[in-house]
């Protein structure tokens, strides 16, 4: 089977590729329903990330405007009152004034589109746009991993092509675009990327290279993950038969993925009510 048309490609599904070619299969081009996974860890994740999904909502709603105190009780409700205090205590700093929280912006790339979904995207127009992803993962990956990952590459890369919207349609250097990571668990260790002409050419060779690539596909069955460390947390081992591997072991905290806003129905994580 081959890619549908008209898709839309995000750092997740290039992610998924790039980890486990049948996961994006299953996924994207059959469109089949995640089954459940037996046991943990995959439960734990879930769990962890429906409250990372819950953090999120309630940064959202700060930046919005609602009172911190009232937000405060939120928190409490939903288990994340250390996630939440650290936010409050040790804010992203240096950021422009006006910000864009849950941010889509799409743009073409090799006859498809590339889209992105922000948690912030602050601007100072015709100056600076600075992205801002939240993190609640139990670890923190180190700079290089998070400078070689589609998520970094993809970010950047979408908001300097997509930049008109932002400011008044003029398209910013790529010198005028930042990302950066803050970490729940690491809240006065954030990470910032600056970003430069040359890695902008850099992430869209690659991410073109991948696209190209993943549309050519024509298999009636596309391979499955070499690595089976990234079965360990994915909801199709039922249908590969990788429910478990030894491999596995001690290695939870090195591999832990975060869950994509698609998977999750946020319809479950109620907003604060007046």
């Amino acid at each position: 089977m081959s890619l549908p048309p008209r898709f839309v490609f995000s750092q997740s599904s290039l992610q998924d590729y790039l980890e486990c070619p049948r996961r994006f299969e299953l996924r994207y081009v059959r469109g089949v329903e995640w089954p459940l996974a037996r046991g943990e860890p995959t439960a734990a994740w879930e769990r962890r990330a429906r409250l990372g999904a819950a953090f999120h909502l309630l940064v959202q709603q700060h930046l919005v405007g609602i009172a911190p105190k009232r937000l405060a009780a939120s928190a409490e409700e939903r288990g994340i009152t250390e996630w939440w205090e650290a936010y409050q205590a040790s804010p992203p700093r240096d950021l422009p004034p006006a910000c864009r929280t849950e941010l889509s912006l799409s743009v073409p790339l090799a006859g498809y589109r590339l889209a992105a979904r922000y948690d912030v995207v602050a601007t100072d127009p015709d100056r600076r746009a600075v992205i801002v992803d939240w993190k609640t993962t139990t670890w923190r990956p180190g700079r290089v991993e998070l400078a070689a990952r589609l998520q970094t590459q993809v970010y950047l890369y979408v908001l300097a092509e997509a930049s008109p919207e932002l400011s008044d349609g003029r398209r910013l250097d790529e010198e005028q675009v930042e990302l950066l990571y803050w970490f729940a668990e690491r809240p006065r260790q954030p990470e910032r990327f600056t970003y430069d002409a040359r890695a902008h050419a850099r992430a869209g060779e690659r991410l073109r290279a991948m696209v190209a690539e993943i549309a050519a596909v024509e298999a009636e069955e596309w391979p499955l993950a070499e690595d089976t460390r990234h079965c360990q947390f994915c909801r199709y081992q039922t249908l590969c038969g990788r429910e478990r591997d030894p491999a596995w072991d001690g290695i939870e905290a090195e591999i832990e993925p975060e869950l994509d806003p698609a998977d999750l129905d946020l319809e479950q994580i109620a907003e604060i009510e007046f």
